[in-house]
């Protein structure tokens, strides 16, 4: 802890002038330092560690020449004697081992009181203070650094840290012999600021002779960095209108040498402005902070929008001859403020609207504000302060022309208003800035004149609802639907005609509408829904273009007492004995209340087995049970009368039938299987007669199935056996195959001819293939033949045979004798196994032209003579 002015040391600055008026400065604000240059602490300072470095700064107002040094206080031990706080010590040269040569011991012998005795103790080197960008010549001396054994024994000196053997290496060297320590290079401050060295003391064998020593090397700064503007360009605003001292921006330049002294101490001033308008001195700029603000009145954003300011930042405390400059732009924008009212190109508007039109514009109202376009203070909001009391106008904004575009939101009917005198006012979405007063041009009048149209009539009451009772007769009057035409400056006529009448029970008259029944209106028709008929009418006027309106008229009916009640069920089953069930009954009834229930339900008298046999119990008023009387009853259907009557005024009755099954039940009260067949009207005897009909009938058809199966399969297995004598023709019986012909069939023989070629045969058109030719190729397919023909169908079947045959002109005959199972007899053909083959004799064949087509052939061999 140092006290309070407690001196500390004393600096002194000479120079080739000498020393007067050279004045002083430190880093620090614990410390000052007098004029005659005595160091002292301005308040009690506790210290952090055992030695302070500040540095003096010496200056010349007269030459304005800066010189620095570093001062190093020590702090120590409180002594035991005195109880006094030592002082601290300054670092001054008497006070410093370092000698005139340069040379610092830094390890120093004291003798004591009782004679020689080595103690060691460390001296506190004073930091080295190295210029940056230093010219050289390099490497430059620094120091020399010795202990006082180098007169014993040889030593040997080096240096460690940052700067010798760590990164970056070797900006230091020390010579090892003599302990002079060099700088290797010009040193940049802004790289690096401070080095911390050791240096080491050791013999020949490397044991250490002196403890490491620190050694400190502060780099002084030079003024060779320029203020560099974070933004080459800057971007501010500020309000017209804005008041003297407003602030605008701050604009801001760093500088890299040492923010402490002079050299990196920024201040900053305008250069120029542009447009220099109103005042060429519109801002000005703190030049330490670098804050642009208003310097004078006058901003206004619709004469000037945008000032360009030039900055400039230089060092040195701002000294133009000394300090390094930099600028920059500084962009000013002034911001818009509704300042300006807007105002209506004219005073007057007008328009035209016909009536009956909605969302329809009528006039467009222009205005003129020189605030900023599409911004609030230029956006225009209408406002109809007159002229308007039931609000059919309305003024909407377009937002791209700004006008006022005047619309109808309500109809106008001309009958009522021919003309409309609107006052209007405008202003602006965004209130008008303090002490802006709206100008008398802010207000307009607006003159809308309203045209006359044909408007369609129409019903003054729609819906129109009346009451009758159902049932009136044709042509009653019900009422006048007449219709109102709204153009009262017109001379038109309105006629009527029915547009809608779902029942046709309704006429209107053309001329006054009005209405009488065409029929007889009824409250049970389908056409009522909840009572009512609805009916719809049209009115039309002879406009040019003629018009029409519409309306309905609701008739509710009232219901009267015209439906009598209906019994139901209309069927139903009971047991042939009493009191095992019963049949519930109800009635409908197409009236309403109270013109239904509650019903009377009661036998009639007639005939009188009815009530005989039969018993009504009345449950409530609209259910009763039907119960049999007697003991038992036959099985079967029965048609019971009941009398129902309902409550109206008059009541109505009717006389409804109830088909009624009768039939036995099992213990559980149900209809049994036959019981239900004998419910519907069959005696026992009639049900056994139906059942052998039924038995007789099924066997009647077995018998016939199993004769036409004997009969079909005698037609398959016996001969076919005719009598000759019977026969007056040869019978041809289908066997294998068939061959030749009769005489008196006219056959074609050509077909028996042996062809030359087999082209002809592979070629052939399907037909009947012969089992006597000669297959060759692929045997074309024929229609089969049935195997057994019916006796009766033998001619039909040798027709088609002949047929295909007499088809097939390529099938190639045989000179063979076919054989028949069966051929018959008389047959007056003689046997064509006589005929020679040799062309000898004197046979007459001529008789084979007479044979058919399927002789020609042989015929021709054969029935020539000499000639062949």
């Amino acid at each position: 802890m140092l006290n309070r002015a407690t001196a500390e040391g004393r600096v002194k600055f000479n120079n080739c002038a000498g020393n007067k008026g050279v004045r002083y400065e430190t880093n620090s604000l614990d410390f000052k330092v007098r004029a005659d240059g005595t160091m002292y602490a301005v308040h009690q300072v506790q210290m952090p560690s055992k030695q302070l470095i500040l540095m003096v700064t010496a200056w010349d107002p007269q030459t304005l020449g800066r010189w620095e040094a570093i001062v190093r206080f020590l702090v120590g031990e409180k002594s035991q004697h005195n109880g006094h706080k030592p002082k601290g010590r300054k670092s001054i040269p008497g006070e410093l081992v370092q000698q005139q040569s340069d040379t610092l011991l830094p390890w120093r012998q004291h003798q004591s009181a009782n004679g020689l005795r080595r103690q060691k103790r460390d001296w506190v080197i004073p930091p080295i203070n190295v210029p940056e960008n230093s010219r050289g010549p390099f490497p430059q001396q620094l120091v020399r650094i010795r202990s006082d054994k180098d007169k014993e024994i040889h030593i040997r000196y080096s240096i460690t840290g940052v700067g010798a053997d760590q990164p970056p290496m070797e900006v230091f060297s020390i010579d090892p012999v003599s302990g002079r320590m060099y700088v290797t290079r010009p040193m940049d401050r802004e790289e690096r600021a401070s080095y911390h060295l050791r240096a080491h003391a050791v013999d020949m064998n490397g044991n250490k002779v002196e403890n490491p020593i620190d050694l400190y090397i502060y780099v002084i700064d030079m003024n060779d960095n320029r203020p560099e503007f974070i933004n080459q360009v800057y971007n501010g605003s500020v309000d017209e209108g804005s008041k003297p001292g407003t602030y605008v921006m701050t604009v801001t330049a760093n500088d890299a040498d040492d923010s402490t002294t002079a050299n990196g101490m920024v201040r900053y001033r305008i250069v120029t402005q542009t447009p220099q308008s109103p005042s060429q001195n519109m801002f000005t700029i703190n030049s330490e902070t670098g804050d642009i603000v208003t310097v004078a009145a006058g901003l206004d954003r619709e004469k000037v929008q945008q000032y360009i300011v030039i900055v400039q930042a230089t060092d040195m405390e701002g000294n133009l001859n000394y300090g390094l400059s930099n600028t920059a732009t500084a962009i000013i924008t002034v911001t818009d403020v509704n300042d300006n009212p807007p105002e209506f190109t004219t005073s007057t508007y007008s328009g035209e609207v016909p009536e009956n039109r909605v969302e329809v514009v009528v006039a467009n109202l222009t205005v003129m504000d020189r605030d900023q376009p599409h911004s609030p203070n230029w956006n225009a909001i209408y406002r109809i302060i007159s002229g308007d009391p039931s609000g059919h106008f309305t003024i909407r904004t377009d937002p791209v022309t700004n006008e006022g575009m005047v619309t109808v939101v309500k109809a106008v009917d001309y009958e009522m208003n021919r003309a409309f005198m609107l006052t209007v006012m405008v202003s602006n979405q965004a209130p008008l800035a303090s002490g802006i007063q709206m100008s008398f041009q802010s207000t307009a009048g607006v003159t809308i004149s309203v045209t006359d149209v044909n408007e369609a009539p129409y019903f003054p009451t729609n819906h129109k609802l009346i009451r009758l009772e159902e049932g009136v007769p044709t042509g009653t009057v019900l009422t006048t639907f007449s219709a109102v035409d709204p153009d009262r400056f017109m001379q038109q006529a309105v006629r009527y005609s029915k547009l809608s009448d779902p029942a046709n029970w309704l006429n209107i008259n053309a001329t006054n509408g009005q209405i009488t029944t065409a029929a007889v209106l009824d409250r049970e028709s389908d056409y009522i829904k909840n009572n009512v008929y609805e009916a719809t009418f049209l009115a039309a006027d002879n406009g040019i273009p003629p018009a029409s309106g519409t309306g309905t008229l609701q008739i509710y009916l009232i219901d009267i007492n015209d439906n009598a009640p209906e019994l139901l069920p209309k069927e139903a089953q009971i047991c042939e004995k009493p009191n095992l069930n019963v049949i519930n009954i109800t009635a409908a009834d197409a009236d309403i209340d109270p013109n239904v229930g509650p019903f009377v339900f009661e036998l009639p008298s007639v005939p009188s087995a009815v009530r005989k046999n039969w018993t009504i119990t009345r449950l409530n008023g609209d259910y009763a049970q039907l119960s049999l009387r007697i003991m038992y009853l036959e099985a079967g259907v029965y048609d019971v009368p009941i009398i129902v009557t309902d409550s109206g005024n008059p009541p109505l009755y009717n006389t409804s039938v109830i088909k009624v099954k009768v039939c036995p039940c099992d213990e559980n009260g149900d209809c049994t299987t036959i019981g239900a067949v004998a419910a519907a009207g069959l005696g026992t005897g009639a049900i056994i007669a139906i059942l052998i009909c039924i038995i007789i009938l099924l066997t009647m058809v077995l018998l016939f199935v199993v004769w036409m199966k004997r009969r079909e399969k005698e037609r398959h297995t016996k001969q076919l056996l005719i009598d000759p004598e019977d026969d007056v023709r040869d019978n041809i019986l289908k066997y294998d195959e068939e061959g030749g012909g009769e005489e008196d069939q006219d056959y074609d023989l050509s077909q028996l001819q042996q062809p030359e070629t087999m082209d002809h045969v592979l070629n052939k058109a399907p037909g009947v293939r012969r089992v006597d030719e000669r297959p060759i190729g692929a045997e074309p397919q024929y229609p089969i033949r049935p195997v057994i023909p019916h006796p009766g169908d033998i001619g039909d079947f040798i027709n088609e045979g002949l047929r295909a045959a007499d088809n097939d002109p390529t099938a190639p005959p045989y000179d063979s004798l076919l054989v028949f199972d069966y051929e018959g007899s008389g047959s007056t053909a003689g046997s064509v196994s006589s005929l020679n083959s040799s062309s000898s004799g004197d046979q007459d064949y001529d008789y084979l032209n007479d044979w058919g087509p399927r002789f020609k052939k042989l015929a021709d061999m054969y029935g020539g003579g000499e000639e062949d």
